[in-house]
């Protein structure tokens, strides 16, 4: 079984070899890396949504460590993880609008019969199957939280 976002990524790395992008490079090898060892640790071949689990926990992972060299008063290392979240976004499919995640999540509250902050877990568990890989899932806990206490 191929992935179509694996054969792309493969792809976009021999152009950034050809046309010497240094950058664009390093990011997707770091990609190749992650991809391969989730592979090699679980045994076995990534679907796709397997892959944008593993890119979306990457773009996380340098949100955080943007936000920490930020606080550590380090804009040039930010910008560089700046620039890898650019890039590994381009192999996530296109992102929810904000009025369609805030669709979803009251469809999401609908179909849960959610009434208070406590069935929030409710809520979230129909929403990550539905909008994983589309929307940034803190964003779309927030609405949740904003729909459940309003």
């Amino acid at each position: 079984m191929t992935s179509v976002i694996k054969d792309k990524i493969l792809e976009d790395m021999k152009v950034a070899m050809r046309s010497q992008e240094k950058e664009r490079l390093a990011t997707i090898r770091l990609i190749m890396a992650a991809l391969k060892q989730r592979e090699v640790d679980e045994r076995i071949e990534l679907s796709d949504e397997q892959i944008i689990a593993t890119l979306n926990k990457m773009i996380k992972q340098r949100r955080d460590s943007i936000s920490q060299f930020e606080a550590g008063n380090r804009q040039d290392l930010a910008q560089k993880e700046m620039e890898e979240v650019r890039i590994i976004q381009q192999y996530l499919p296109a992102q929810l609008s904000e009025t369609e995640v805030e669709q979803a999540v009251v469809a999401a509250i609908q179909e849960s019969g959610a009434t208070s902050a406590k069935d929030m877990g409710k809520v979230m568990g129909v929403l990550k199957t539905k909008l994983q890989g589309k929307a940034d899932m803190t964003v779309v806990s927030s609405k949740v939280k904003e729909k459940l206490a309003g």
